[in-house]
């Protein structure tokens, strides 16, 4: 049986405030845009380069299907009304159209989803010192999804962590810590590099499709507040999870998401929650590489602080 990992610290709020500055420093705080945030680490030879990975061809989503039904960790789903023809109102003869409409909350904790820059407020500003006020009844006036309406493109990087500790998920409650990034760096053969998409899997899904929902919000595995210096140290560009990428309950003082604090408002990292990377995980055994061409279209929603959203890998 693998070793539990061992429990890491709770964090002060003076530890939590040391760490918000270390991190904003050590991922180029002043180097960017504030506007794009670490969008900006992606410069077009990464892009370029992104584009070498492309081998086989393959192509994986990371996302998971859209919830309609309602359960512990989704309470208010997804809501699918079709308003055109269906089946048993339909003309026999001529044209019609199937249509449909999708209403749902967009910052769950069932649906794959990217988080914006103006999403997460910290004592009354948003990333880079912008004022909350910028977010009003109409949406966003800074630093909305619309910051990434070009897209994302660019190498994704898959660290693994259930298939490094050998088990099949993380158990609620547990956390990916900074020493589990480095040595799935070292397990997979890659290294996380600047304007990189890194996606650290924790098998929510996996976990969640075997045993059922449960109510995620308050139990649930994910990176320990300190990992977030690692990944600051490399610059990422991007940060994915296939749960909410914190923890839950928080270990840190007052701060119940502090990983959305320190990626989003700190580092200027968009953040994506509750992707799914079971597909994603098989096809980086079968091809025996964890890195790829990552491409993120989210929608262009004015003034929105988030999006569904489809990530795509291409082998």
């Amino acid at each position: 049986m693998p070793t539990p990992a061992a429990p890491e610290p709770r964090l002060s709020a003076g530890d939590f405030a040391a760490l918000c500055a270390r991190v904003r420093r050590e991922s180029g705080d002043g180097a960017h845009e504030v506007s794009r945030g670490a969008l900006d680490t992606i410069r077009p030879g990464h892009v370029l380069a992104a584009a070498a990975e492309v081998r086989s061809g393959r192509t994986v989503t990371m996302a998971a299907q859209v919830q309609t039904e309602p359960g512990p960790d989704d309470p208010e789903p997804c809501v699918h009304v079709m308003t055109g023809a269906v089946r048993g109102a339909m003309k026999r003869s001529g044209l019609e159209f199937a249509r449909d409409r999708f209403t749902m909350n967009v910052h769950g904790d069932a649906d794959s989803h990217l988080d914006a820059l103006c999403h997460v407020i910290y004592d009354g500003t948003l990333h880079g010192g912008v004022d909350a006020d910028t977010v009003t009844t109409a949406g966003a006036t800074a630093l909305s999804v619309e910051v990434a309406r070009d897209g994302i493109v660019g190498r994704g990087v898959l660290l693994d962590i259930p298939l490094l500790r050998g088990v099949p998920w993380l158990e609620p409650g547990d956390h990916v810590t900074p020493g589990d990034l480095a040595e799935a760096e070292r397990f997979h053969g890659v290294q996380v590099g600047e304007g990189d998409l890194v996606f650290v899997r924790v098998g929510h899904r996996r976990r969640r499709a075997e045993l059922g929902a449960w109510h995620t919000a308050a139990e649930r595995a994910g990176l320990h507040p300190s990992a977030l210096e690692f990944l600051a140290d490399r610059r990422i560009a991007v940060l994915g999870g296939d749960g909410n990428n914190d923890t839950a309950p928080s270990c840190t003082e007052g701060v119940a998401f502090p990983v959305h604090v320190l990626a989003v408002h700190a580092m200027g990292v968009h953040l994506l929650d509750y992707l799914q990377f079971e597909d994603l995980a098989a096809a980086c055994e079968e091809e025996q590489r964890w890195s790829f061409l990552c491409v993120i279209a989210p929608l262009r929603l004015p003034g929105g602080t988030g999006s569904p959203v489809n990530p795509i890998a291409v082998f």
